[in-house]
């Protein structure tokens, strides 16, 4: 590897540990807090890599990293002790976050830009973990957004569709992400999922990724398939049993070993490398666990998307530390090796968290020489 690509992997990691901080975040800078997914964060380009860098966390704002005032085309610097480290690009603000829907629903309440080019949303906002602390995941965001009315509790399949065909014809979108928290039902949305699939494709051509907890019924991989959905995402997020219990009780609830049958059953339905996994590096579990559990999952072909830990304010682990570039580095590099030897690959998948890619260094890693 290249002294400038170890510089280039070393530094997106090193910026998703600690973020960076502006004198006064600019208006206009594209960034979100709170919700599913990557909450406090902006998101940049940094040699090509689009990335996620948290900003709105308490370690950003004393970060050693400092970001310059963008200029009139989106360019940044990144300087810290005074030298700059790199130069960045913030994209613009999406077309389509202009619109609303006749009843007045602002596009951006119902899915948003994440990175350069990826839609995502939460089509259920409300999850039956997260009504209770003592069983909710203990770093899981997802009724902030909705508290501070920046979303809707539902989008419903033709919002959806009106607002992914607005992305695609105005802003270029190239795949879709659709999350959602975990209904009372024994699919665990993989309902819902079929029904905005199915309302989406219809109204324009753009691969989707669904990501929902294992159902109780398997057949619903194909029934989703079926309705439009090109990849799958089922997130582990911590590998370790006693880990799990402690820090997301309810989800714990399904073991590891079931989540392995679903990973195995979903992959003979959308393919090797099609289906996906969330692990938050930096929780307890320690490298040679998360490394053993990637080997499992990827001999399944399931593609594990390992990314930092951000603490999120207001969360119990908000002030839980996010892992460090060394040991980042340490898990990542092994883990890029592992995965060309299984042949899979985040670039390789039609759609989702893997394909784009910006909440981890680990693209990076897989593209060195």
């Amino acid at each position: 590897m290249s002294t400038t690509a170890l510089r280039t992997h070393q530094l997106i990691s090193d910026l998703q540990s600690h973020g960076f901080r502006f004198e006064g975040v600019p208006d206009g800078i594209h960034s979100r807090r709170g919700g599913a997914g990557p909450s406090d964060h902006a998101a940049v380009t940094i040699e090509g890599h689009p990335i996620m860098i948290p900003i709105h966390t308490g370690r950003a704002m004393h970060s050693p990293y400092q970001a310059s005032r963008p200029d009139a085309s989106g360019h940044a610097t990144i300087s810290r002790d005074g030298r700059t480290v790199a130069r960045i690009a913030f994209p613009r603000q999406p077309r389509f976050y202009r619109l609303q829907t006749l009843d007045g629903i602002p596009y951006n309440k119902i899915a948003t830009l994440h990175s350069t080019d990826v839609l995502a949303t939460t089509v259920l906002q409300t999850c039956i973990r997260y009504q209770s602390r003592s069983k909710s995941c203990q770093f899981c965001s997802i009724g902030q957004s909705l508290a501070a009315g920046r979303t809707i509790a539902r989008k419903t399949p033709a919002q959806l569709a009106e607002v992914a065909r607005a992305a695609v014809l105005l802003d270029g979108v190239g795949h879709m992400v659709m999350t959602t928290g975990t209904p009372p039902t024994p699919d665990r949305g993989a309902q819902i999922m079929c029904e905005s699939a199915a309302a989406i494709r219809a109204a324009v051509d753009l691969p989707l990724q669904a990501q929902f907890e294992p159902p109780d019924d398997f057949a619903w991989f194909r029934r989703v398939r079926d309705a439009g959905v090109d990849s799958l995402g089922m997130h582990l997020e911590v590998v370790t049993p006693a880990l799990r219990q402690r820090l997301m009780p309810g989800k714990a609830t399904i073991p590891v070993e079931r989540y392995d049958e679903a990973f195995a059953s979903a992959v003979e339905v959308f393919g090797r490398g099609q289906v996906s996994t969330y692990i938050l590096a930096g929780l307890g579990d320690s490298r040679e666990a998360i490394l053993d559990a990637c080997r499992r999952l990827i001999d399944i072909g399931v593609y594990p998307f390992v990314v930092p830990f951000v603490p999120i304010a207001g969360t119990p682990l908000e002030d839980h530390p996010a892992p460090d570039a060394a040991f980042m580095d340490a898990l990542l590099a092994p883990l890029a090796d592992l995965l060309r030897a299984g042949g899979l690959s985040g670039g390789g998948m039609k759609a989702g968290c893997g394909k784009c890619g910006a909440c981890s260094a680990l693209a990076s890693y897989e593209a060195k020489p």
